[in-house]
């Protein structure tokens, strides 16, 4: 298969990521009828195929990951990228160079192929990929971690300087994005230094959770692994931890700006990042934004709310800022679980600021890509 072959054969169109058979699969075909203003399911189908053959001229891609296997306790961040996209599709249609390129497909039990058996990745790809012969189906990931990362470096092999813009899934799903800029900026012979700015309330910073390697709790440690140094990574809203921001950051070389100084000056603390990340020399940036990093009172449809976190007006002006100072090669919104809201018109709030902060990170993006900047 060709790498436009294997993008639609491992995607669905946008708002398909999900599983469903009966119960809400009539809002699902009414979604993507609206998204690709189509008049029927087979016209869904006709025009988001075309959508990933245009993949070479855009210059952002939207990609949902609706999986939430490896988030806490508390789920509901699958449904986080269809309530989303409900939310951007009220601002009008995307610009022509924006394309939406679809969702990973999830199996709800599956977090990343590393943890399967042979023997359930057999049955797996005969499930997902029964029209594919056998021995080019044994080469295609079956989870959605797995997914994601190859639907990525594939999606770079097409078009190498594409925004991609995730809509998540539990935060675990950005490992992929990391891994995947990773493979595809020391493969491009690239020879800016890129770095990770993650909003969040929660570090993320363990080697392994219960045995987990890629998890929420996780994919920090093993994305600041990836940077040719560990304070490249960049942590903003930090509040909810075990542990002072001494021991974080002499363990692990992760530079950290806990809520608490962000919300006490946040001009000063938005300097200080920024001033931060020239000091070492970081061109590119991958914005990751946990829904959590902001205040439960602004954003409580998560799986592990915090109070005393960002203001809204802090996260957009941080993403003005870094797409006026360096390069957005890639962004998400991470973590929005729209059925856990804890206050009446939580959901609506929360989905509604999601939307918020991609758009003002797509902007960004735009406005950093050197084009741009000619």
């Amino acid at each position: 298969m060709n790498a436009y072959e294997e993008l639609v054969t491992l995607l669905r169109p946008a708002g398909g990521g999900l599983f469903l058979v009966s119960t809400g699969r009539a809002e699902q075909i009414e979604l993507q009828k609206n998204i690709y203003a189509a008049s029927s399911e087979e016209e869904v189908g006709v025009k988001w195929r075309a959508a990933v053959g245009a993949l070479a001229g855009a210059k952002v891609v939207l990609l949902g990951a609706p999986s939430d296997v490896g988030a806490g306790f508390l789920r509901g961040a699958n449904m986080g990228p269809q309530a989303i996209r409900q939310a951007l599709l009220r601002s009008g249609p995307l610009a022509p160079d924006i394309l939406d390129v679809g969702d990973v497909f999830v199996v709800p039990q599956l977090l990343h192929d590393d943890m399967l058996s042979p023997e359930q990745k057999r049955a797996s790809l005969r499930a997902l990929y029964p029209q594919v012969k056998e021995d080019v189906a044994a080469g295609l990931p079956v989870s959605p971690l797995s997914i994601l990362e190859r639907a990525l470096d594939l999606i770079f092999a097409v078009n190498p300087t594409v925004v991609p813009i995730v809509l998540g899934g539990d935060h675990s799903c950005a490992w992929p994005v990391s891994a995947a800029l990773h493979r595809a900026r020391r493969g491009s012979g690239t020879r800016d230094r890129w770095g990770i700015v993650q909003m969040d309330a929660h570090t993320d910073l363990l080697e392994q959770r219960l045995g987990v390697r890629y998890c929420f709790a996780t994919w920090s440690y093993h994305a600041s692994r990836l940077l040719e140094s560990p304070d490249h990574m960049v942590q903003v809203g930090i509040r909810a931890t075990r542990h002072e921001r001494a021991h974080w950051e002499s363990q692990t070389g992760v530079r950290q700006f806990w809520a608490d100084e962000c919300n006490a000056d946040p001009e000063r603390a938005i300097d200080a990042i920024a001033s931060h990340l020239r000091a070492r020399g970081i061109e590119s940036l991958y914005f990751s934004n946990d829904i959590d990093g902001t205040d439960e009172q602004f954003a409580d449809a998560t799986g592990t709310p915090e109070p005393n976190g960002l203001h809204p007006d802090f996260v957009l002006a941080l993403i003005r800022r870094l797409g006026q100072d360096f390069r957005l090669v890639a962004g998400d919104v991470m973590e929005v679980a729209p059925p856990l809201q804890r206050t009446p018109g939580g959901s609506e709030r929360t989905v509604a600021l999601a939307a918020r902060y991609i758009e003002a990170t797509i902007e960004a993006a735009l406005r950093s890509a050197p084009s741009a900047r000619s």
